[in-house]
């Protein structure tokens, strides 16, 4: 491997982490502009860093057992803009740098980096409810939080089937605080694997060359053009239908944001997935891997990912 390409792996790696770390510091209410702060950040910068990594390395160690080359993860860091929620990334990747001969390989490196990221976001999860602190945390972040309705910035993360399981099983309200979903951005672990349930549903959507889209070839093939419009179809009406707020028609479950995801898979990533020169068929393990899949899906999605 070339040491240029080496040298900007390992660049963004880190602006990604200093960015997610300053992301971290600004949860949590302090000045990312003081260093000093900047141990406050870790937590949440090592617990994204992690989800992320796991995801694009599931891709990256299934492509290679193929023989199929790929390049390393490359993270994309997200500098702190006014307007915009800070998570302090977009995300990571990975490329293949040739031709994927047959579906079935195709299914297992699209599927291997849902599976990782999802596996490291319930261990992320799981570690912040079992170790959720008491209600002075709160309180230290805003004073006298329990006095006002006054709270936070006004935000409000939507709900999931898995992580609404999650609080209930692992959380233990009777030690700790269990934060509602409209502060739960202040808690390193549970903000960082809430990200992570977003990114991986975000990428099972199935949808052209999205990892859902991969799967969704491998396993229907000549179907997958019809559920890629249709659930496209489903994303921009979303989006559409939630800018009719602004002529005061509120419709519920809907999301303006969509309507931006709408136009990068449309523009960008495209609703048709190319053809695969071998299209094998899935053997019954694949198949079943592939219906539990869009399971997490289903339980990692929100209609409402922000609130404000």
């Amino acid at each position: 491997m070339k040491s240029s390409k080496i040298f900007l792996y390992l660049i963004l790696f880190i602006l990604t982490f200093f960015t997610t770390t300053l992301a971290g510091v600004q949860w949590l209410n302090h000045d990312p502009s003081d260093l000093m702060n900047f141990y406050y950040g870790l937590p949440y910068s090592f617990s994204i860093l992690f989800i992320l990594a796991s995801h694009e390395f599931g891709h990256y160690f299934a492509a290679r057992y193929h023989k199929v080359d790929a390049t390393l993860p490359y993270f994309i860091p997200f500098p702190s803009l006014s307007g915009f929620l800070n998570f302090g990334t977009l995300g990571a990747l990975i490329k293949t740098k040739n031709q994927v001969p047959k579906t079935s390989i195709m299914f297992d490196i699209g599927i291997a980096g849902p599976i990782a990221g999802f596996v490291a976001t319930l261990l992320v999860c799981i570690y912040g409810l079992s170790t959720l602190p008491g209600k002075e945390f709160i309180e230290a972040i805003h004073p006298k939080y329990f006095e006002t309705t006054q709270r936070g910035l006004g935000l409000e993360f939507g709900n999931t089937i898995i992580f609404q399981f999650l609080v209930s099983f692992f959380a233990n309200p009777e030690t700790s605080f269990i934060p509602p979903m409209s502060e739960i951005y202040h808690y390193p672990f549970l903000c960082a694997g809430w990200f992570g349930l977003f990114v991986t549903a975000m990428n099972l959507l199935p949808i052209g060359q999205l990892d859902g889209g991969h799967i969704s070839y491998a396993m229907f093939r000549s179907k997958h053009i019809f559920i890629s419009y249709i659930s496209f179809s489903i994303v921009f009406l979303s989006g559409a239908l939630a800018m009719l707020e602004f002529i005061d028609i509120k419709i519920p479950f809907v999301w303006s944001g969509w309507l931006f995801w709408s136009l990068i898979l449309f523009f960008v990533l495209k609703l048709e997935h190319p053809k695969i020169e071998i299209e094998d068929e899935l053997d019954n393990k694949r198949m079943l891997l592939g219906y539990f899949s869009f399971i997490i899906f289903v339980i990692s999605i929100t209609p409402i990912p922000f609130n404000i």
